[in-house]
């Protein structure tokens, strides 16, 4: 999985936070939200996408204090490279499985609970 990734040269964060990006420009604190990073972790993963020509932060017109995130057209290239190299491992790994059973896996999948303040480690 992780050498998919690198086929477009992007570290699974930084995979993760363009996948965000994805649907339109977001708030830089939504961002964080969603990624479950805290919004110093979020400005050193920015500064390397940014650096890297990928994604950008504008000020919000609404309110020159906050930041909004959008992925770039070279983002969006790099995005396309991995999704592909994903896709490819992908079927790799359920080569075995029909469309239907590809399908009821997934269905499975997005049922399981994965939420991290419902769990805890108390030893």
């Amino acid at each position: 999985m992780k050498k998919a990734l690198g086929a477009a040269g992007l570290t699974p964060r930084h995979a993760m936070t363009l996948m965000h990006l994805e649907d339109g420009p977001i708030s830089q604190r939504a961002l964080a939200e969603r990624l479950e990073v805290d919004p110093s972790v979020l400005v050193g993963i920015l500064n390397d996408l940014e650096g890297d020509g990928l994604a950008e932060r504008r000020r919000d017109p609404a309110d020159r204090r906050r930041h909004n995130v959008a992925i770039t057209a070279e983002g969006e290239a790099a995005l396309g490279k991995t999704n592909a190299a994903l896709d490819e491992v992908e079927g790799g790994m359920f080569a075995g499985l029909s469309d239907r059973e590809r399908d009821l896996l997934r269905s499975l999948l997005d049922r399981v609970n994965t939420s991290a303040e419902d769990f805890s480690c108390d030893e």
